[in-house]
């Protein structure tokens, strides 16, 4: 199954995505579940499949699409976890994931403007997939890691490259307003299988710039999970973006960073296909 999060004529909602259709479920599973991460953390999804063969309340064309999850409490994004793009980094191994996090308020949805500061000419552009916790995890074995997984998405973590390497720390250059993006939408493992079997690609104006499969993480899912959740508790909806590979802008010789007007996708195969334009903060 496959969920979603929009906007229509300003009432915020969820539901299941169906073709060209989406069948509303705010307030239907229950009537206090309103938002998809009421829904995760009430165990509620599986429920949705009882839905499946209702006719689509709402045409998708008349929605604007929120972030998967747009109130996660918590985004923890894993740096230099694809061989190709540590070295293109230049950066030394490391025995554990790198981490750093981002914030609810710096993401957008799927067809909605990546947002490039003006007093940066560095904004750049990283393929990612995203995963969903479903259930509280904390303290939790890599062998049963993925039973805390309620889906997966895709993910565009926009970097402003010169405010990341202010100081060693990334946060700054990962947190600008609407330069995250998330979805389109959150696709169940059922759907997935073997997520180390999926492509992830990202084009830039129709021109592939990153080409890897989720089989080349260093550090796989089950691990991050399994680290993450040793130090700090996950909760229902708490995304973990799980890295980009190597290709990104800023490595290039010449660089090739985000402009005004450009047109980025990522593509994750069964996951989906996120596609985000670029729009100048004047």
């Amino acid at each position: 199954m496959r969920f979603i999060s929009f906007d229509h004529n300003g009432r915020h909602g969820f539901g299941l995505l169906r073709g060209d259709g989406v069948v509303d479920l705010t307030g239907k599973l229950a009537p206090e579940i309103v938002t998809l991460k009421q829904a995760i953390a009430a165990g509620l999804l599986a429920r949705a499949g009882e839905w499946t063969g209702r006719p689509a309340d709402l045409p998708l064309a008349d929605l604007s699409l929120l972030p998967v999850i747009p109130d996660p409490g918590k985004i923890l994004c894993v740096g230099l976890n694809y061989e190709d793009h540590r070295r293109e980094t230049k950066r030394p191994d490391s025995e554990y994931p790198t981490l750093f996090t981002r914030f609810a308020d710096s993401q957008v949805g799927h067809g909605q403007p990546l947002l490039k500061p003006s007093f940066s000419s560095r904004f750049d552009y990283e393929a990612e997939l995203a995963v969903i916790i479903g259930a509280p995890a904390h303290g939790v074995s890599e062998e049963g890691a993925l039973d805390f997984v309620d889906g997966y998405a895709c993910y565009n973590d926009g970097s402003v490259r010169d405010w990341q390497r202010h100081t060693s720390q990334f946060t700054p250059g990962k947190n600008f307003p609407a330069t995250g993006g998330f979805g389109p939408a959150l696709v169940t493992p059922d759907e997935i299988g073997d997520y180390r079997q999926l492509p992830i690609r990202l084009r830039l104006n129709g021109t592939t710039m990153q080409d890897a499969t989720l089989s080349d993480l260093i550090f796989p899912i089950e691990k991050l999970i399994a680290y993450c959740s040793a130090f700090t508790p996950l909760s229902p909806g708490d995304v973990i973006v799980t890295g980009t590979p190597g290709g990104v802008g800023d490595r290039r010789e010449p660089p090739v960073y985000l402009q005004d007007g450009d047109r980025v996708e990522v593509d994750i195969g069964a996951v989906g296909c996120l596609i985000n334009g670029v729009a100048v903060v004047r």
